[in-house]
C-alpha cells in the first residue's frame, strides 16, 4: 500500500490540503505587492539610489517569478507536488530571512531573485496539490477559493506593509514570512508523498534565456527616460532577442521552459492574454496607489497603507462570489465583467481624482470598485487557464497562466517608472491612470473571446 492510499492518513491530509494551497498563493502574491510600501523607506535607507532602482525590489521578483513559473509547474508534474511544494515553501522562507538581513541594495535585489525563483515553485505545486483529487465538477468553485487567497493576498499588500514599515523598518516585511513558512512546512510534512511522472528535467537553459530576456526588456522600460538611444535600444533589442530564442527552443525541447504546446488551445492562450494585461494593470495601479497617497495627498506610510485596506476584502467576495458561478457561467463573465470594473474604475479617476485628500468621498469608493474587478479578474483567467488543460497538466497550466500575470506586472512597474519623474505632479499621475485604464479595457476585449468549455472528464 502506497502513502497516497492509506486510509489513516487521508482525511487529515485532505483537510491540510485547502489551507496549505490558499497559504502559499497568499505567500507569494503578498509578497509581489507588499513591498510597494518599502519604496519610501528604502529611498531614506538606501541614499542615493534612484526610483526606478528601487522599483527592482518589486520588478526582479515579478521577473524571476515569472520566468521560473512554467518550469516550476512541469517540475510538479514531474518530481511529485508535495516534493516541489516542500522545496519552494523551505526556500522562500530561507530567502525572505536573507531579505530581512540584507545590508545594501545589491544583496536584497539578489535575494528578492531568490524569493521569486521558491515563488515560482510554489504556486504551481499548490494548486495542482488542491485540484488533484477535486472532482470535476467542484474545481471551478476550488479555484476561486484558491484565487481569492492570492487576490486578497495582492491587494491587501499595501496595507499590510504600511503597517509593518511604519512600526518596525523595511525589514519587518520579509521578517513576518518566516513563522507563516515554518508552520506551513511543519504542516506539509503531513502530506501524503505522490509519485511524479517519469521523464526528464525542463530546459535550464531555456529558463535562464527567458528570465535575461524579460529582465533585458523591464529595464529598457524603466529606464528609458534616464538612458541613451544605443543603450536603451540594446536593453530592448537584446531582451527581445534573447525571448525569442528561448521561444525557439521551447517549440523543440523535449521538456521545455515554456510548455507552448498548451497555447494551441485558444481558450488557454486567450486566458495568457487576459492575464498579461491584468498583471499590467494591477500592479501598476497598486503601486501608483502608494506613490500617490504619500506624495501629492502627503499621507504617511502607516495612513497609505489603511487606505488602500478596503479594496482586498472586495476583491476577495468577488473572487468567491464568481468561482461559484463560473462552473455554470464558465470563466468569461467574470473576466470581461472584471476587467470592465477595473476600467470604470480608472476613467472615474481620471475624471475625479482630487489634488486634495478625500478619502471617504473618493478614494474608498474607488477602492471598493477596483477591488471587484480584481477579485473577478483574478478568479476568471486562473479558471479558464486550469479548465482548458487536462487533468494531468494542471500545474503546468497554471504556472504558465501566472508566469503572464507576472509577466506583464514587471512591465507595468517598469512604464510606471518611466512615466513617472522623480518628482511628479498630477498631471503624471493622471497620465499613468490612463494607462491602467487603456490596459484594463483591452482586457475586457480579449476576455470576449474566451468560450467556455464545460469540463466533462477528470
Amino acid at each position: 500500500m502506497t502513502a497516497d492510499t492509506m486510509p489513516a492518513r487521508a482525511p487529515a491530509a485532505s483537510r491540510a490540503v485547502a489551507p496549505l494551497a490558499a497559504g502559499a498563493t497568499f505567500l507569494a502574491m503578498l509578497d509581489a505587492t507588499v513591498a510597494n510600501l518599502a519604496v519610501p523607506d528604502l529611498r531614506t535607507g538606501f541614499t542615493g539610489a534612484s526610483l526606478s532602482g528601487l522599483t527592482w525590489v518589486i520588478t526582479g521578483y515579478a521577473v524571476v517569478f515569472a520566468a521560473l513559473l512554467a518550469p516550476a509547474g512541469r517540475l510538479a508534474d514531474l518530481l511529485g507536488r508535495r516534493a516541489l511544494f516542500q522545496t519552494g515553501v523551505a526556500l522562500f522562507t530561507l530567502a525572505s530571512l536573507a531579505c530581512a538581513l540584507a545590508p545594501n541594495l545589491p544583496v536584497l535585489l539578489a535575494t528578492r531573485g531568490v524569493q521569486g525563483a521558491a515563488a515560482a515553485a510554489m504556486i504551481p505545486a499548490s494548486l495542482a496539490l488542491l485540484l488533484h483529487d477535486t472532482p470535476p465538477e467542484r474545481r471551478a468553485r476550488a479555484i476561486g477559493l484558491w484565487s481569492a487567497a492570492g487576490a486578497f493576498a495582492a491587494a491587501i499588500g499595501p496595507s499590510l506593509g504600511g503597517l509593518l514599515v511604519d512600526a518596525f523598518g523595511w525589514r519587518a516585511l520579509f521578517a513576518i514570512n518566516l513563522p507563516v513558512g515554518a508552520a506551513m512546512l511543519l504542516a506539509g510534512a503531513r502530506l501524503p508523498r505522490a509519485a511524479g511522472e517519469r521523464g526528464r528535467l525542463p530546459d535550464l537553459p531555456g529558463s535562464v534565456l527567458l528570465a535575461a530576456g524579460v529582465g533585458g526588456v523591464v529595464l529598457g522600460v524603466t529606464e528609458a527616460g534616464e538612458w541613451s538611444v544605443p543603450r536603451l535600444l540594446t536593453a530592448l533589442i537584446g531582451g527581445a532577442a534573447l525571448v525569442a530564442l528561448a521561444l525557439w527552443r521551447s517549440a523543440r525541447h523535449p521538456v521545455p521552459a515554456l510548455e507552448i504546446s498548451l497555447w494551441r488551445d485558444r481558450a488557454f492562450a486567450v486566458a495568457n492574454v487576459v492575464s498579461f494585461l491584468y498583471g499590467t494593470a494591477l500592479y501598476t495601479w497598486l503601486l501608483l496607489g502608494v506613490l500617490f497617497l504619500t506624495g501629492p495627498w502627503h499621507y504617511s506610510i502607516l495612513k497609505a497603507g489603511l487606505a488602500s485596506t478596503p479594496g482586498a476584502f472586495t476583491a476577495t467576495a468577488a473572487a468567491v462570489a464568481m468561482g461559484r458561478l463560473a462552473g455554470r457561467l464558465g470563466p468569461r463573465p467574470a473576466v470581461v465583467g472584471g476587467a470592465l470594473v477595473m476600467a470604470a474604475s480608472g476613467v472615474w479617476t481620471l475624471l475625479a481624482l482630487p489634488s486634495e485628500p478625500r478619502f471617504l468621498t473618493f478614494w474608498l469608493p474607488v477602492g471598493l470598485l477596483v477591488g471587484l474587478g480584481m477579485g473577478a479578474l483574478t478568479l476568471g483567467a486562473a479558471s479558464a487557464a486550469a479548465l482548458a488543460a487536462g487533468p494531468g497538466r494542471f500545474a503546468g497550466a497554471v504556472g504558465l497562466n501566472t508566469t503572464a500575470r507576472q509577466l506583464g506586472g514587471a512591465l507595468g512597474i517598469a512604464a510606471l517608472a518611466a512615466l513617472l519623474p522623480e518628482h511628479p505632479g498630477k498631471s503624471d499621475y493622471l497620465a499613468v491612470y490612463l494607462f491602467c485604464t487603456l490596459v484594463s479595457a483591452a482586457a475586457a476585449i480579449a476576455g470576449l473571446a474566451l468560450t467556455f468549455r464545460k469540463e466533462t472528464s477528470a
